[in-house]
């Protein structure tokens, strides 16, 4: 947990430093770093313009930070959760395992399940799929990829409703 309040302040850092209004909250009282995690407030910051970023998890056990992430998107309304991992996408299979395996630009929330592909845990991409929130699963360590995803560009793999599984790329 505390890793993630340090990306928190780390990423609030740098969008600052190029103009971003940003606030972090936590999912546990940090008051000299971090706002505490009050859902109220976190709209209201977002309303105003605010990036509000996220640290810590739920501060509750047995809880990835998937699952926190997907229920601070359902909790503030979110359009769509960004996963920003170190592989480009999801996969048909393990990449680092099977040099065959391709890339899936678009697959269902369904398809996450039935072909047990891994992305996040199930908590989470249930928590998204049931309040209808699109998951971008992107390469954080490629140049630009934030930014883009930010852009509404396509990057990685986009999970949702509808899915297609028949878009991969080899």
């Amino acid at each position: 947990m505390m890793a993630t309040v340090m990306n928190a302040i780390f990423l609030q850092a740098s969008m600052e430093s190029i103009g971003v209004q940003t606030r972090v909250q936590t999912a546990f009282k940090i008051a000299e770093i971090a706002e505490p995690y009050i859902r109220r407030r976190a709209i209201r910051h977002l309303e105003k313009g605010r990036v509000v970023i996220f640290g810590a998890g739920t501060g509750n056990p047995f809880f990835t930070t998937d699952t926190a992430a997907a229920l601070r998107a359902a909790e503030i309304n979110a359009e769509v959760m960004f996963k920003a991992t170190n592989v480009d996408g999801v996969f048909d299979s393990d990449p680092k395992k099977n040099p065959n395996a391709a890339l899936l630009k678009h697959v269902s929330y369904k398809d996450v399940f039935s072909k047990g592909l891994s992305v996040m845990d199930t908590t989470a991409i249930t928590l998204c799929q049931e309040n209808c929130i699109p998951v971008v699963v992107f390469n954080l360590r490629t140049h630009g990829n934030i930014s883009k995803a930010l852009m509404g560009e396509q990057i990685g793999t986009l999970i949702d409703q509808k899915g297609a599984c028949a878009e991969t790329v080899v």
